[in-house]
């Protein structure tokens, strides 16, 4: 079973917590987590990008010239595509680029996703960090060795989140969720994954409600 470093405020190693397989273990299933990810890419397109066909364009209705006699080549309409203010051809309409995923695949994905982390050692715990200072945070993750972009998950119901949020909301890479809207993609992009104590506690029983049907 991979283990997760528990720090504190400090960043300093305090002990470790269990990662059950059963939420942070398995094979890891990058053909799953490759689908779920392109679904949640495309879910978050607005899809409003929209062009005028040559029936929508202003203009036309008369013929531009008579059709023979003039020397030009022949045309029945300025709103063809091939004139400048013409209509578009294939172009863009607004649309919905949401894509069916299954539940099943979601938390198999997101199961992978953990687990790729934790078999790296990229999982913390932070507990009891109530300072809510950017200066705070910055040092608390130097001194745990945490770099680049961070995922921090934090629990609404609890109190210290409010703190949590406010001294990593400004450091340079950080990044936010909640236990419970915590994604794939989110995961994967993220080089270190820093759950509060709450949130980690929060996380950790939801799953097991979930793996018995509740």
């Amino acid at each position: 079973m991979a283990k997760a470093t528990v720090i504190d405020v400090t960043g300093k190693n305090t002990g470790t917590r269990d990662l059950p397989d059963t939420l942070f273990g398995g094979e890891v299933n990058e053909a799953v987590m490759h689908q779920v990810v392109v679904a949640q890419l495309a879910a978050a397109r607005s899809g409003t990008a929209s062009t005028k066909t040559r029936s929508e364009v202003r203009g036309g209705g008369a013929k531009p010239w008579r059709q023979k006699g003039t020397g030009r080549a022949r045309h029945g309409s300025e709103r063809s595509p091939i004139w400048v203010g013409g209509g578009a051809v294939f172009g863009p309409k607004p649309r919905d680029y949401s894509m069916r995923v299954n539940k099943k695949m979601r938390k198999a994905a997101l199961r992978s996703a953990l687990a790729d982390k934790a078999g790296d050692s990229k999982i913390f715990v932070l507990d009891g960090f109530d300072e809510p200072k950017t200066k705070a945070a910055a040092k608390c993750l130097d001194t745990a060795g945490i770099r680049g972009r961070v995922l921090v998950v934090l629990d609404p119901n609890d109190d210290s989140s409010a703190n949590v949020d406010r001294a990593f909301r400004n450091l340079e890479g950080a990044a936010f969720s909640l236990h419970g809207a915590l994604a794939t993609y989110d995961v994967l992009v993220a080089d270190a994954i820093v759950f509060t104590s709450a949130a980690f506690d929060e996380f950790l029983k939801r799953g097991s409600k979930q793996e018995v049907g509740a």
